[in-house]
């Protein structure tokens, strides 16, 4: 990932990084990749139906990690309480997954994975929460 690296050369940030954020964007992505493939193997499973609750939470985790890696990553102005908001979200939605993974990994391996990168973020997403304050204006 360049999170880092682009996000240091930013005339807004001006090599002032939070890099607990950067590493929740990191995680965010990761884990919108793993949720995507977690849910297309549910699908290919024989007993798709039985994993329709988990093909959704991945999705729906896929896309709050990605809404939150593009609102994280956008550095001009200020909207932190968006980006509080959005971890919140995000960091729900992980945990939500996970446990829905998890009722699965014995027989999926797939669903193991991606119960674990939801953990990842979601911490990360916690972590992340603790490092932005409210705007002043």
């Amino acid at each position: 990932m360049h999170a880092q690296e682009m996000i240091r050369t930013h005339p807004d940030v001006r090599g002032n990084t939070n890099d607990i954020l950067i590493r929740c964007i990191e995680e965010c992505c990761d884990c919108a990749q793993v949720c995507i493939s977690c849910a297309d193997a549910c699908l290919a499973e024989d007993m798709v139906h039985e994993l329709r609750q988990c093909i959704r939470l991945d999705l729906d985790c896929a896309d709050l990690c990605t809404a939150m890696a593009s609102i994280a990553t956008r550095r001009t102005g200020s909207n932190e309480e968006l980006i509080r908001m959005m971890l919140q979200a995000c960091g729900t939605a992980c945990r939500l997954c996970a446990e829905e993974c998890e009722r699965h990994a014995d027989r999926h391996e797939h669903c193991q994975v991606c119960a674990e990168s939801c953990r990842r973020c979601e911490q990360a997403c916690m972590q992340a929460m603790d490092t932005i304050r409210p705007s002043t204006h």
